[in-house]
């Protein structure tokens, strides 16, 4: 089976074809494919390889007032349960989180982060807050913040400190 354009093949490339291979070497339609271990070797090595990035993450959440002390016990305790936190500031009625992230693109770090608080609220025994906003940037666009001296400074002390 071809696939792309009908008429000539594709520029700079001799002719190609793709067959679907089915069990045991035998395509769509029934004939023989040859060794499909090589074609799919073959195959593999031409795909780009989808590299994971870091990504700085400032997670902020608020709500109604909980006691400092256990919203600092929770803190501590999501900081424990998800070892890559920085640092966490709170209040008694916010708290802002910031950590980095490895995901693959912008769109699957936001998506962990927003899962963040949720999924550790009963283990860490978070208050009952909403997440009110999210900032995720790439490595290279936090360390130019810093360089030009806007931005959240670096992340020191490490930990869960009041605001």
């Amino acid at each position: 089976m071809r696939r792309g354009r009908p008429g000539a093949p594709p520029r700079g490339a001799a002719e190609r074809t793709l067959t679907s291979v089915g069990l045991n070497g035998v395509g769509a339609n029934g004939a023989a494919t040859g060794d499909a271990g090589t074609e799919d070797a073959t195959a593999q090595s031409k795909r780009p390889v989808e590299l994971s990035r870091l990504w700085h993450i400032t997670l902020s959440v608020s709500g109604a007032e909980a006691p400092l002390r256990e919203v600092r016990r929770a803190l501590e305790q999501l900081a424990h349960d998800h070892p890559f936190l920085l640092t966490s500031r709170y209040a008694n009625d916010h708290a802002e989180i910031r950590y980095w992230e490895e995901a693959r693109d912008l769109h699957d770090a936001a998506a962990v982060a927003l899962r963040l608080w949720g999924e550790h609220r009963s283990t860490a025994k978070l208050p009952p807050w909403e997440i009110v906003g999210l900032e995720v940037i790439d490595r290279d666009t936090y360390h130019q913040r810093i360089a030009e001296g806007y931005g959240p400074p670096p992340a020191s002390p490490v930990g869960v400190h009041p605001f």
